[in-house]
């Protein structure tokens, strides 16, 4: 495709003075300028697209971004070492070099990444899912729902992206906007007709679903979370309601495109009642189109029917809490949305057996219910553990940590609610990062000395501890070991935190771990001790 097509998605802000393009001209006739393709002297080819210097190849379109620990302008000179044909880029660089000058080139990297992989969300049914928890499992049922319609379906979210019976890693929840073209160009081309899709705050506010075109959008709760990178809550707020207000109620998809909110959440009641885009609300009142009539739960699930303009069903679900009957309800929004029929909404619910990590039950013959859930927000861990203990016979026992380098002011609210919550809280390590992880444990343990709760030394907790209390162990092995040796036979045994993560973090180094495994491990040992 030559660079004159490509940038004319791009609102140039000035013209690159350098002697391989003469009088290079904005188009001022337009209400959006763009580059005159007339403006070139010489009007390469590209081949390719990047946003890393380092995978840049000959005919290449390189585009400068501003990162969290490098920029991209600092690597140009790279870029023209590895045969780029020109650059995007967003301040002035003094090159003998194409170069187009855009006010944001990630914007700019999503309208060209979009262009050049042909717009592939246009040819997807495209469905986006934010919300602080929640949306992981949201985006596992629509995805059973879908296949169970007899659609092609691809999802991409935290866990992986996956279509066709193929997976691939996802190193963030929604990737950056050439890989996301790419990977929906890629769908198209593998005959997928729907897409799920996990929409990140940071996708959000850095422009990575720029172009992106939406049928529907997911709301699915607001809670305290990455304050480490937005300024407060509000701040926070104002970037996930921009997946309704400025992206769903715009573009070529808006006349047919539908929001499905869930009202049982504060932000969602509000945010329903604001936006003018088609809205279906969901919730456990009957005065929301998606609702629950009856539910109870057990530790074997749920068992619920829910009213759905299209008709009433009633279905049995193996995921756990009352707070997976509000996943299940948006799932529900999004196929009545679409018009599926409440059997196959049923079926598709019911096909959903586990999700990874998310209240992820360890089978044992310890007569132990052993869960990993990946609950890493004082609002997640709460509602988990809320969940859990009314289907508890024993005690409840949870084992979590904190991240490092992430959010600090959650940090005591997380120890606050573990310890109000669990019958022991077994602080430990999580993926600490750069941080000490004691010192991201004096502050989790800050919100627990609140409660004014008895601190445990290891050495004298045993399976017949007395009173509630928390007790810290760095060592995550030996806090997983500890928290299950401890239990009896009925107790409840949470491992927070991490999830479907098969690694820790420390330092910059990555080595394997994954709770599911320890937790089966320390089982062992008890049904070896008999």
């Amino acid at each position: 495709m030559k660079l004159s097509e490509l940038v004319k998605a791009v609102r140039a802000t000035q013209t690159p003075g350098n002697e391989k393009i003469t009088d290079l001209k904005i188009n001022s006739g337009s209400p959006d300028p763009v580059l005159d393709n007339s403006s070139f002297f010489y009007d390469p080819e590209i081949e390719s697209v990047h946003y890393r210097a380092q995978d840049v190849r000959p005919s290449g379109l390189f585009v400068a971004i501003s990162g969290n620990s490098a920029d991209g302008h600092d690597f140009i000179d790279q870029a023209i070492a590895r045969g780029a044909a020109a650059a995007v880029v967003q301040k002035p660089v003094n090159k003998n070099f194409i170069t187009i000058q855009v006010e944001n080139t990630r914007k700019a990297l999503g309208k060209i990444a979009a262009k050049f992989y042909g717009n592939p969300s246009m040819k997807l049914v495209t469905i986006g899912i934010t919300g602080t928890n929640g949306k992981t499992t949201t985006s596992y049922i629509i995805e059973s729902i879908l296949s169970s319609a007899g659609f092609k379906v691809g999802v991409i979210g935290t866990i992986n992206y996956r279509f066709s019976g193929k997976t691939f890693s996802n190193p963030v929840t929604t990737p950056e906007s050439l890989d996301l073209q790419r990977i929906l160009s890629e769908m198209v081309k593998d005959g997928t007709t729907h897409v799920v899709m996990e929409v990140s705050s940071h996708a959000l506010d850095l422009f990575r679903i720029e172009n992106c075109f939406f049928d529907a959008a997911i709301f699915t709760n607001l809670s305290h979370d990455h304050l480490d990178y937005h300024k407060n809550m509000e701040d926070y707020w104002s970037c996930k309601k921009k997946l309704f207000t400025d992206i769903l109620a715009f573009g070529p998809k808006k006349e047919k495109a539908f929001a499905v909110i869930n009202c049982d959440d504060i932000r969602g009641k509000e945010l329903s009642e604001t936006i003018s885009t088609k809205c279906i609300k969901t919730g456990s009142s009957p005065a929301y189109n998606i609702h629950t009539i009856d539910s109870r739960l057990s530790p074997e699930g749920i068992e619920s029917s829910i009213s759905t303009p299209l008709g009433s069903f009633h279905f049995k679900s193996n995921l756990v809490g009352k707070h997976n009957i509000e996943n299940i309800l948006c799932a529900t929004g999004l196929g009545s949305g679409l018009e599926i029929s409440p059997e196959t909404i049923t079926k598709g619910i019911e096909s959903v057996r586990v999700i990874p990590g998310r209240l992820e039950r360890i089978d044992n013959t310890a007569e132990r219910s052993v869960y990993v859930d990946y609950a890493h927000t004082p609002d997640a861990l709460k509602n988990v553990l809320l969940s859990l203990r009314p289907i508890t016979k024993g005690r409840l026992i949870c084992i979590f940590g904190c991240g490092g380098d992430r959010d600090r002011t959650k940090r005591p609210l997380m120890g606050e609610i573990a310890s109000s919550l669990s019958d022991i809280a077994v602080i430990t390590s999580d993926n600490p990062r750069t941080e000490d992880p004691l010192d991201i444990m004096k502050e989790i343990t800050d919100g627990v000395i609140r409660k004014k709760i008895h601190r445990y030394d290891p050495s004298e907790l045993t399976h017949d501890f007395n009173g509630r209390g928390y007790v810290t162990e760095p060592d995550r092995k030996r806090a997983i070991r500890l928290g299950i040796k401890i239990s009896r036979p009925g107790d409840t045994v949470l491992i927070a935190g991490k999830g479907h993560e098969n690694y820790q973090i420390t330092g910059i180094i990555k080595v394997q771990f994954d709770d599911r495994e320890e937790a089966r491990l320390a089982l062992s040992s008890i049904n070896s001790a008999g």
